[in-house]
């Protein structure tokens, strides 16, 4: 996705325009396309039995060109610090975010115990994919995306152990097999890759590669739109499933967690851990994220509780138009990246 500022540096840009015009800037387009995925499902023009073709497409190939387009060359990974330490922050946030979550549910005024993990897991886990990344694209420079996507693998072998056991009651086993998919594959090898110097490959190598990588770039350019579109058109297929139970305590707990609480100790930790400006930034755009939207597919599969699940996460992502600005502008002034 192209930057709206491409010719400005991410340090520089800040300096010369208002930071928050320039943050909202950058959320606008992403709330936008959402939005335009909700009204094509409306429209039918975006079918849901088109759904799980266009997930395969999108998880199995756009999604690790992007992945592999912003890893391969990119010096920011060539630093331990940032291969080691992110996915750590990452197990430490979710585990936290999880905890806080499950004891705030007595709050919510949930009565079943699925509801109350359900809660506990939507809650606390913050959207780490489809919307960070566009966001870490257009604010901040390719090591910053990088550093997101290896981030993103402590979030993943978080969800896929620790998260099924709580939104099944701990009767489900750890589904570390989800974690060995494509994008992870496709991270590793361009993460290998991107170890071998330039000038140790072949003159004829590097020219064949600059060719393919543009194929590369343009299926990676379509991973972000298709998944926005598609995110939009789930939460059309569900809105009628949102009414009922305590839908005000539910969703106002779930934002003082979520939006409130959590984007705190994100920032706390951003500001005084000692490692690399491209992990700050991340935690400054995980501290803002909404509620992720996984959850509510997970729910239907480990005896957790749809509609509470989507209570959160529309309410989060309904606020989160406006605190998601103003949350990477005050972190951003805080943790002292602008």
């Amino acid at each position: 996705m192209a930057n709206f500022y491409p010719n400005v540096p991410a340090f520089a840009r800040f300096s010369r325009v208002n930071e928050l015009s320039v943050v909202f800037a950058a959320v606008l387009p992403v709330m936008t396309i959402m939005v335009i995925g909700f009204w094509v499902r409306r429209l039918g023009w975006l079918t849901a039995e088109a759904d799980q073709s266009l997930l395969r497409l999108c998880v199995n190939l756009l999604l690790p060109a992007l992945i592999f387009e912003s890893v391969l060359g990119n010096p920011a990974l060539h630093r331990p610090e940032n291969l080691l330490l992110p996915p750590l922050v990452a197990i430490v946030t979710v585990l936290a975010g999880i905890g806080i979550a499950g004891l705030a549910s007595r709050f919510a005024g949930l009565d079943s115990p699925a509801a109350r993990r359900t809660f506990a897991l939507t809650t606390g886990l913050q959207n780490y994919g489809y919307i960070p990344l566009p966001l870490c694209q257009m604010l901040f420079d390719p090591g910053t995306v990088g550093v997101l996507l290896v981030h993103n693998v402590g979030v993943e072998l978080t969800l896929w152990t620790v998260g099924i056991r709580v939104l099944s009651g701990r009767q489900g086993r750890p589904q570390l097999g989800q974690i060995f998919s494509p994008p992870l594959v496709v991270l590793l090898l361009a993460l290998l890759l991107n170890l071998i110097p330039v000038n140790a490959v072949p003159a004829h190598v590097l020219d064949t590669s600059r060719v393919m990588m543009t194929a590369v770039h343009w299926l990676g350019q379509c991973a972000i739109p298709l998944a926005l579109l598609m995110i939009g058109a789930m939460i059309a297929d569900h809105l009628s499933e949102l009414h009922g139970g305590r839908l005000a305590r539910v969703i106002t707990t779930a934002m003082a967690v979520r939006l409130l609480i959590m984007p705190i100790l994100f920032l706390l930790l951003a500001r005084y851990l000692p490692c690399s400006v491209e992990l700050k930034r991340v935690i400054v755009v995980q501290a803002a994220m909404a509620s992720a939207v996984l959850p509510v597919v997970l729910a239907k599969h480990y005896g957790g509780d749809t509609r509470t699940a989507l209570q959160v996460i529309l309410g989060t992502s309904a606020a989160g138009l406006i605190t998601i600005p103003l949350w990477i502008r005050l972190g951003g002034k805080i943790v002292g990246l602008w």
